[in-house]
């Protein structure tokens, strides 16, 4: 939003050598005028800007000296020293360009003499004899070469040794660079000398004149000779594939550049180039000098590379232009395509560049060879299709590219008089290409980019006239965010070229009418009915693309929209016209459509509907209106007073947001507000100083600035305020996270002042005593983001306000964390670390610690900075930390078990790490201090590491303590101890013991058992003796955790310290032996730990090492990965079942190691270490003839699956796939089941890596998906594998022997090729055509195996192209067998028919779906299938193929369900239902079944025969006219077969009609079939017995219309109306959640109905309700599934109007107010869809007629925040219209105080229950009860302040007296029992209390007022805010209230 302020530039000054400064002294005038003079003054500079200023002056004075005519000698020196200066400079330094600037521009009389002096001082740099000096050398010449005249001119006066020195610095760098293989830091370095050095010499042959006559070719001369010698290296580097791809590719541009320019005559370079291409070269037919050079260029085995390279450099360094190569360069730009195809080659994007330029002035052949229809430009379509969805950007947009340039190619071969006699509807190219990628489906990414070429080329108008509903079909895609960039590039370019073609062809503005149909339409459609991620993807990329287009769309937008938020405001699921009206103002806004911010409100949206807008129930809508009043394109405009009111009121209900998006949304955008406001207010203070009066057309003239800035501080320390008190005891995680944000927003935006600026705000001059307190309690929170952002907050406050004065209180937080670092809870540690971290960086230390560095301090004195004092305070509580965390290894050696229980050691370790990872240690200043620290940090770790190992790395780390009770489990656990060898003092480890049930264990009493899971040891502490729990789980964790903090601790210690070597002096903290220890232990821990969350950690910590050895200068340290990585190999590959490699646990650390070693392998690099493990890993993970020796090739496919998981190699492993997925598929076949497990785990992996992850529920979605041409050109080794193995597995898998084979490799198959499909787009150009495949995938459907054949039926399909479908499933159908086939097995009719099923699917589902052509082959296909109907019948004794028989004909029945060309649909004309009808009335549902036995494929079997049946009835309904006697079987006789399996499906096709008929979407409503059903559903719910059906029955009975059943109950069922709704609410009460749930929602909707109709009298009605009440209660609690509580507000939704808000009540008080209790609950619901169902039951109650004026918010959709509120103010004001005021206060109050929610037993339970071990807070994400206690104190007050009602009687409130005081009492005492930092120690008893101490403070102020005992103004003022107030009520906590 706004402009960012350019950084300061920083230059290095240049400097110059004694003797040149020597000169400048003696050359300078006393006038300091002359040149000597001026470069004097320079470089005595220090700062390089002020050089540059220096350096442009030298001009305009030589241009002075000019004019004397002269040249002075001692301007000659000058210049001489300017061009020593230029060289010395480093090439990125901008003095260098400057000075090059300048020297272009000298006067002409001096250049001769600049030229000379560059020469000279050129020819003494070229005499460097350094290697590691030539790069400085060579930049010069470079620099030289660029846009610098002098500089070219030197370098042209020593061509011969320029040259010269090139190959000389080039064969000696090479050399060097081999020597140091394998030091990469070195090696690095070297390469990109030699890259620099081919660059520059070709820039030598392109910039440099002379060259041009070289063709004379003197073989004697020098120049011809380096030149030579060049040639010879750049061919040497283009076949070394030892070197970097990058050097390879500038060698052979350099080959082909010298060869052009050395080659003579010119007229045979392309036919030479043509026969290195063709690799054909005729070596008696070429000079000496050349074959000389390139010799192995002429040889026939070049490699791909190099030809590619050779291919490039042709394209980039031969002049294309116009065809001056003449028929010979035609002929190469040929060859070179050629040779591209075979090398599937990116640069075929170059090659389509030259094509053009040479096309521009060619011979017809070539256009023939070139014209649309050509092999060539189908091939490299085939190439865009094959590589249009690759995963690397580079090469998508490569294939961009090579459509846009074939598109032009095309243009270019058609000749003039074709293309303007024929328009473009006549070029069939393009047509077909149009209407190819219209196919496409939309997940196809590339669709979109060729869309917008071919809108580019041809216009839209084609495109619209083929597909008009185009903008909604892309629009529909923008859910999806991988399609949202393309789909909008796409839009833009479409809509851009639309409107340019309309008002091209326009008169007059009509043509925006057009416009707007065609592309602003479907957008609001989207903004108003869209879904969330959709429409935000709309609005953040489509709305500005459009607005920026057509800025004048706005209005017409908002109009349409005005008018429909009248009508419509959105819900919870839909935003709504307001939503998009939002979306489309701030969107506008943002990109500077609206002229300023009084607009928008005045002239397009008025306030309320802003307000609305902030606490709309949609999300989105409530971030689009923040996002309109904070987002502006100006930064520095004005804020207006309503801007900062709504703002206030948005705070006050959305911090509590559960959607981490919206929160950082909300974050961001009040940041953007208060960026706007800092910058606004400096401009404000400029115009105070210069009471400017005049601001033309801005809000700054309507108010004095001073006025503007005091509301910006109100505003800013109101704001504050507010989320200061968001911070509240029991505040919810989201409301701690945005507030802490929020304010973290403001300390940076408003900074404290330095020296004359003025800032509006100041964060620390609102931060007292209590604000400070809060902010510190805010470390307690069990989120650690909290603790962050407290702690960050914290940090950017002045150092004055965050002091303690307190000492005893520095104490106590110190042993606070002391304590928590101890605790056995996991996120205590963090807690401890947060506040050791604090006290640290506050220098806020108790004094007492200062003794650990008494001589430290008094070696400081008063020299102090922060910096150490930093560094000392950490030192000091680093040392007090290691000293306790070795007395307790000490105690842990003794007995782990006490360590375990009582201290836990990963806390020290933890907070040891904290405190050193935010020290910068690599400039420590208390050297000598640290260095024993560290040495006993990587003791001490070592020690604690050795202590819990052996339980980590035992066999079953899981099973740790002895507490089994039989003697094979404790002869098993013998076998874990002798492993772990416990150190414990007593015997309780030494032999397993068998345990006695219920019976204590002391760990003094060894011959005591173990209770239950646990062994109760009684411990003693340093001052009680504490019993405690030791479970296995507990020593377990501290394991685990302490191996987890300790590889963390040696991870920062050798990531962050200096290293030193040995023979070195001691200025390092860390020596070469102790990274090699800290290397050994991380080896021997990441091999050998069986723990996952042991070696997972341990990894992290590796990985740190392992990159800082990579970079490390020192070699031997360098070199240790790679060492490391040898010796593991040979490990694995000598490895044995008796090995300590863990070959179980998915090889456990052993892959995490290698991962590590292999990651952090320099990516810039050749990667040699990944492509030789990779070898091995393949090698070895290969089957092996030695069934024993299996391990190693279970963890080469461990290993192999965890590298090819890990993200950070890359494409890197991409060219391993293939071997991967061979090695995973034949493993599969191994007979060991380890092995078969591995190549599973890797399989998968495989396909994830291949396919993407995967994006929904669709196993076979397409966005996981490829082409078949796509996956065989990117793994081409895979084709012949796969079809191999399909073979192999085919030939077998239906052998006449009988056998069963299960082929297990057939899975794997069959899953890899189920994955591909065929593109519409796959043309005759790829030799990897998937036919061959298709003959095996069919005779795998004959496998025995159920599985495969359904795996075999998916699989067929992608094969089949769109329009062969037919006739293969005509060919599928052929070969079943006949009714009088006596010999035929039924695996394959199965597999056969489930792949007929799964293409019919397939087709049904295409776009050709309608199309008459393909409806003609369906019903070719229809006739086919009435063929074999027997195998529907009952001739067929198998249940299963009937079933797919049936299903195959539903299938049919859903294809061929519309006539065509005005016929009659195809089924009745072929008699397809008559044959169906045939088969429903002779099969077992009208017959009954005469199955004694379940018989396979049952139920299967019944729900095909039904859904046909269903399908069949549904049809006869549809045919008006209709005789019922030709409905084959009805409703009634479905819904009583005895199969449950037929009552569901046909009671579920019924409730899909029953609902859409309710919900009015149905064309036209409820069909007469299903009228008078209602008698029906009554019985068949008395009589029903399986739940599932039951359910739906019910469902359908709450989608009907009671009126039409509800009357009929007694008569159907023999009950009245009432006592059908006891009978529904006694079901409520005692079945199962789903049914209870729609049960509930049944009887209310019946009690809905019976108090709309008003049959019976009230009275009578009452005890029913209540009953219904005391239902909707228990439906309530927070612990029951979400659908209960679902089911209680639909419930309460539905009698709003009759029983919440009924101006005439029908319950009694307590019952009223007992459901308006559950509306509240349910409001405070943790999850969010139960709050949003309950927001719909207040939104109706505020729509009452009574109770609409109670709010300004009636018929508004509210967030459940406002709604709280929202529903306590309705309640108020019916409490007031009942007059039942004085009985209902009471119960209110008692709402306020807790009454019933057990206080004290929850008080006594947390003195009482011991901690366990994963026991955290009470944590809650949402429900606030102080919030709740604020909204209702709030409305108490106010209905008292304002309301006439009579006193309440004594009596009534005596009760709330005695229990508040009581409370009160209570309170009190148990805050004096807590320690003194209870917020650390105790903190949820310490916020119980707080929350239960605001309860009591409040109602005790409540009936303090009723007694008169408080003045009244008092709670006017705290209770007039209404909903909108901005300010919140917080209660104050104060001492005295108690």
């Amino acid at each position: 939003m706004g402009i960012k302020k350019k950084k300061e530039m920083q230059v290095t000054a240049l400097t110059i050598c004694h003797q040149d400064l020597e000169t400048l002294h003696s050359l300078a005038d006393v006038e300091g005028k002359n040149l000597a003079s001026l470069l004097l003054h320079c470089v005595q500079l220090t700062d390089g800007v002020s050089q540059i200023h220096c350096v442009k002056q030298i001009v305009p004075l030589l241009e002075k000296a000019d004019k004397n005519g002269t040249c002075d000698p001692s301007i000659r020196s000058c210049l001489d020293i300017l061009a020593g200066i230029y060289l010395s400079l480093s090439l990125k330094n901008p003095l260098k360009k400057v000075l090059a600037s300048s020297l272009n521009g000298l006067p002409e009389f001096f250049l001769t003499e600049a030229v000379q002096s560059f020469t000279s001082r050129l020819q003494e740099e070229l005499s460097t004899t350094d290697v590691y000096s030539y790069r400085k050398v060579i930049d010069n010449i470079s620099s030289c070469m660029e846009n610098f005249d002098v500089g070219r001119a030197g370098v042209s006066n020593l061509l011969k040794n320029v040259l010269h020195f090139m190959q000389k610095s080039l064969t000696e760098i090479s050399e060097e660079n081999r020597k140091f293989a394998g030091n990469h830091i070195v090696q690095t370095q070297l390469m990109n000398d030699l890259s620099v050095g081919t660059r520059v010499s070709v820039m030598l042959v392109q910039k440099i004149q002379d060259f041009q006559t070289l063709h004379v070719r003197i073989s004697s001369s020098p120049t011809w000779q380096s030149m030579c010698g060049l040639l010879s290296i750049f061919t040497k580097f283009l076949i070394d594939d030892h070197l970097l791809q990058t050097i390879q590719s500038t060698s052979g541009l350099a080959v082909i550049l010298f060869i052009k320019a050395m080659f003579h005559p010119p007229e045979e370079i392309p036919d030479l180039i043509s026969s290195l291409l063709l690799r054909s070269v005729d070596c008696t037919s070429i000079p000496d000098w050349f074959l000389n050079c390139c010799r192995s260029l002429c040889c026939a085995d070049v490699s791909q590379s190099t030809l590619l390279f050779l291919c490039q450099g042709t394209l980039t360094m031969l002049d294309w232009q116009n065809g001056r190569m003449g028929p010979s360069g035609e002929a190469l730009l040929l060859n070179i395509v050629h040779v591209l195809f075979t090398l599937s080659s990116q640069i075929l994007a170059s090659w389509t560049n030259s094509a053009i330029h040479v096309l521009e002035s060619s011979s017809p052949s070539l256009k023939d060879s070139l014209n649309g229809n050509s092999s060539i430009v189908g091939k490299l379509l085939e190439y865009v299709y094959t590589h249009w969805e690759h995963p690397l950007d580079a090469l998508r947009h490569q294939t961009k590219i090579i459509f846009r340039n074939v598109l032009q190619i095309h243009q270019l071969t058609k000749e003039k008089s074709d293309s303007e006699a024929s328009g473009l509807a006549a070029d069939r190219f393009i047509c077909e290409l149009t209407e190819s990628l219209l196919r496409l489906e939309w997940h196809v990414k590339g669709k979109y980019m060729c869309l917008g070429c071919l809108v580019d080329y041809t216009g839209i108008g084609h495109i619209l006239a083929l597909a008009k509903t185009i903008p909604s079909q892309i629009l529909e895609v923008m859910g999806d965010q991988s399609l949202v960039p393309y789909a909008s590039d796409l839009l833009e370019t479409m809509f851009r070229s639309h409107k340019s073609h309309l008002k091209s062809q326009a008169v007059d503005s009509t043509w925006i009418d057009e416009w707007h149909e065609t592309w602003v339409s479907p957008l609001l459609f989207i903004l108003c009915e869209g879904n969330l991620d959709q429409k935000s993807y709309v609005i953040d990329y489509y709305l500005p693309k459009l607005l920026n287009c057509s800025p004048e769309s706005l209005s017409y937008m908002v109009k349409i929209l005005q008018s429909s938020a009248d009508a419509k405001s959105g819900s919870y699921n839909s935003t709504g016209a307001l939503g998009a009206l939002m979306a489309c103002l701030r969107a506008a806004r943002a990109h500077g459509h609206l002229r300023s911010a009084t607009d928008v409100w005045r002239n397009l949206v008025s306030s309320a509907r802003i307000k609305q807008g902030l606490i709309h129930q949609h999300c989105q809508v409530r971030i689009d209106t923040l996002g309109l009043l904070c987002e502006s394109n100006r930064s520095t405009e004005i804020v207006s007073t309503e801007e900062l009111q709504w703002i206030q009121f948005f705070i006050a209900y959305n911090l509590n947001s559960q959607s981490p998006g919206v929160r950082q949304q909300i974050c961001s955008l009040l940041k953007k507000l208060f960026c706007r406001i800092q910058e606004s207010s400096q401009v404000l203070y400029k115009l105070e100083q210069s009471r400017s009066k005049h601001e033309p057309e801005n809000e700054l003239s309507k108010q004095h600035p001073s006025v503007s800035l005091q509301q910006y501080k109100n505003f800013m320390s109101s704001i504050c305020n507010s989320l200061f008190e968001a911070l509240f005891p029991g505040s919810s995680y989201p409301t701690r996270f945005s507030a802490l944000t929020i304010l973290g927003s403001v300390a940076e935006v408003f900074p404290v002042p330095e020296g004359q600026v003025q800032t509006v705000y100041q964060l620390s001059h609102d931060i007292d005593v209590g604000r400070f307190q809060t902010l510190m309690e805010c470390f307690t929170s069990t989120f650690e983001e909290v603790k962050i952002l407290a702690f960050d907050l914290l940090m950017k406050l002045p150092k004055t306000v965050v002091q303690f004065q307190d000492s005893e209180k520095l104490q106590g937080l110190f042993q606070a964390a002391l304590e928590l670092s101890t605790s056995t809870k996991p996120y205590d540690c963090v807690t401890a670390s947060y506040l050791l971290n604090f006290l640290i960086w506050q220098n806020a230390l108790p004094s007492s610690l200062s003794a650990y560095l008494q001589t430290q301090q008094a070696a400081c004195g008063d020299g102090d900075t922060s910096a150490i004092v930093v560094e000392r305070n950490t030192l000091m509580v680093i040392k007090c930390l290691l000293e306790n965390l070795e007395e307790e290894i000490s105690q842990a050696e003794n007995s782990l078990l006490q360590a375990a229980a009582s201290f836990p050691l990963y806390g020290r370790a933890h907070c040891i790490t904290g405190a050193l990872q935010r020290l910068s240690l690599n400039s420590l200043q208390l050297v000598s201090e640290w260095r024993p620290v560290v040495e006993k940090l990587l003791l001490v770790s070592y020690r604690l590491s050795a202590v819990v190992s052996p339980v980590i790395q035992s066999s079953s780390p899981e099973g740790l303590i002895p507490m089994d009770t039989d003697s094979e489990s404790a002869s098993r656990l013998q076998t874990i101890l002798s492993e772990i060898q416990p150190r414990d003092t007593n015997d309780y480890f030494n032999q397993a013991k068998i345990l006695k049930e219920r019976d204590s264990f002391d760990l003094e009493d060894l011959n005591a058992s173990v209770p239950d899971i646990g062994a109760s040891a009684e411990i003693k502490g340093s001052k009680e003796r504490k019993t405690c729990d030791v479970t296995a789980q507990m020593v377990l964790v501290c394991c685990w955790r302490s191996m987890k903090e300790v590889a963390l601790l040696l991870g920062t210690l050798c990531q962050l310290l200096p290293m030193q070597s040995a023979p070195e002096p001691r200025s390092g903290l860390l020596t070469v032996e102790q990274v090699k220890e800290i290397g050994d232990y991380f080896k021997q821990h990441l091999l050998q730990s069986r723990h996952r969350g042991a070696f997972e950690l341990a990894y992290t910590g590796f990985v740190k090492l392992t990159e800082i050895l990579n970079r490390c200068p020192n070699v031997s340290l360098q070199k240790l990965p790679e060492h490391w990585l040898w010796n593991v190999l040979e490990e694995i590959k000598c490895s044995d079942p008796s090995s300590k490699l863990c070959a179980t646990r998915r090889s456990a650390g052993l892959p995490f190691y290698i991962q590590a070693l292999l990651a952090s392998e320099p990516k810039k690099g050749k990667m040699d270490l990944l492509k030789i493990t990779m070898k091995e890993l393949i090698s070895l993970a290969g089957p092996t003839d030695d069934s024993q020796s299996t391990v190693p090739q279970v963890h080469a496919l461990n290993i192999l699956r965890a590298l090819f998981r890990d993200t950070r190699l890359g494409e890197n492993i991409i060219p391993y796939v293939a071997d991967g997925a061979k090695a995973a598929i034949l493993g599969f076949t191994s007979p060991v089941w380890a092995v078969r497990n591995s190549s599973t785990l890797l399989f998968s992996t495989l396909i994830t890596r291949i396919f993407g992850v995967k994006r929904g529920k669709d196993e076979l979605s397409k966005k996981n998906r490829m082409t078949g041409s796509e996956f065989f050109s990117r793994f081409p080794e895979l084709y012949p594998f796969l079809l191999q193995q399909l073979e192999a597995v085919a030939n077998t898998v239906d052998s006449d022997a009988g056998e069963l084979n299960r082929h297990p490799s057939m899975f794997l198959l069959l899953l890899v090729l189920g994955r591909l499909y065929p593109s519409p787009m796959d043309g005759t150009y790829s030799t990897l055509s998937m036919a061959p495949f298709i003959p095996f995938i069919m005779r795998c459907g004959h496998s025995p195996v159920y599985r495969s054949r359904e795996m075999a039926a998916r699989a067929l399909v992608p094969f089949v192209m769109v329009d062969e479908i037919p006739n293969t499933i005509r060919t599928l159908l052929a070969k079943l067998p006949n009714s009088t086939d006596q010999c035929f097995r039924q695996n394959h009719i199965h597999g056969t028919l489930l792949q007929v099923f799964h293409l019919l699917q397939a087709f049904s589902d295409s776009k050709y779906r309608l199309n008459a052509y393909f409806q003609q082959e369906l019903a070719d296909v229809a006739v086919c299938t009435r063929a074999k109907l027997w195998l529907a019948e009952r001739q067929n004794p198998c249940l299963v193929t009937r079933a797919v028989y049936i299903d195959i004909l539903f299938l049919l029945t859903r294809c061929l369900d519309k006539p065509t060309k005005g016929n009659q649909p195809a089924l009745e004309h072929l008699g397809f239902w008559g044959d169906i009808r045939r088969i429903i009335s002779r099969s077992e549902l009208i017959t009954g079944f005469p199955y004694t036995f379940t018989v396979p494929g049952l139920p299967q079997y019944l729900q095909s025969l039904t859904k046909l049946a269903i399908s069949a009835v549904w049809a006869v309904e549809a045919q008006a006219g209709e005789q019922a006697r030709d409905i084959p079987i009805s409703f009634s006789q479905l819904l009583e077969s005895s199969f449950p399996e037929v009552r569901l499906l046909t009671l579920e096709a019924l409730l899909e009609r029953f609902s859409t008929a309710a919900s009015g979407l149905g064309e036209k409503g409820l069909p007469p079939l299903l009228w008078n059903m209602g008698g029906t559903f009554l019985m068949l719910a008395m009589k029903e017995n399986h739940p599932e059906c039951f359910c739906k029955i019910l469902k359908i009975l709450h989608r009907m219309d009671p009126s039409e059943w509800l009357p009929e109950t007694e008569h159907c069922i023999h009950l009245t109306p009432k006592e059908f709704l006891i009978w529904t609410m006694d079901i409520a009460s005692n079945e199962r959640s789903e049914i209870q749930s729609v049960a509930l929602r049944l009887a209310s909707k019946v009690i809905a109905h019976r108090m709309q109709t008003c049959e019976e009298t009230r009275d009578s009605m009452v005890p029913t309700l209540k009953q219904w009440v005391r239902l909707v209660a228990a439906s309530c609690g927070e612990h029951l599934p979400t659908e209960s509580r679902l089911a209680a507000a639909e419930a309460l939704t539905s009698t709003t109007p009759f029983l919440l808000t009924s101006p005439d009540p029908v319950l009694e008080l307590q019952d009223t107010l007992a459901l308006w209790r559950c509306v509240l609950t349910l409001l405070q619901s943790e999850e969010q869809a139960v709050r949003d169902a309950a927001t719909e039951t207040v939104a109706t109650a505020m729509s009452q007629e009574n109770t609409c004026q109670s709010t300004e918010f009636a018929f508004c959709q509210v967030d459940a925040s406002v709604a709280l509120t929202l529903a306590l103010a309705v309640l108020c004001d019916l409490l007031q219209q009942w007059d039942q005021l004085a009985p209902g206060l009471p119960v209110l109050l008692g709402w306020l105080l807790g009454e019933g929610e057990d206080f004290v037993v929850h008080v006594e339970s947390t003195h009482q229950v011991e901690d366990h071990l994963f026991e955290k807070a009470e944590i809650n994400f949402w429900a606030e009860t102080l919030t709740f206690v604020k909204y209702l104190y709030k409305h108490l007050s106010h209905l008292l302040s304002k309301s006439s009602w009579c006193p309440l009687r004594p009596e009534s409130l005596r009760h709330l007296h005695r229990t508040a005081s009581e409370q009160c009492h209570l309170l009190s005492q148990l805050f004096r029992e807590l320690p003194p930092t209870a917020e650390f120690l105790k903190t949820v008893e310490f916020t119980r209390l707080r929350i239960q101490e605001e309860r009591t403070l409040a109602c005790r102020r409540l009936l303090a007022f009723l007694e008169g005992k408080e003045r009244e103004d008092t709670l006017v003022l705290s209770a007039s805010d209404s909903v909108a107030e901005t300010n919140p009520f917080t209660l104050a906590r104060t001492e005295t209230a108690c």
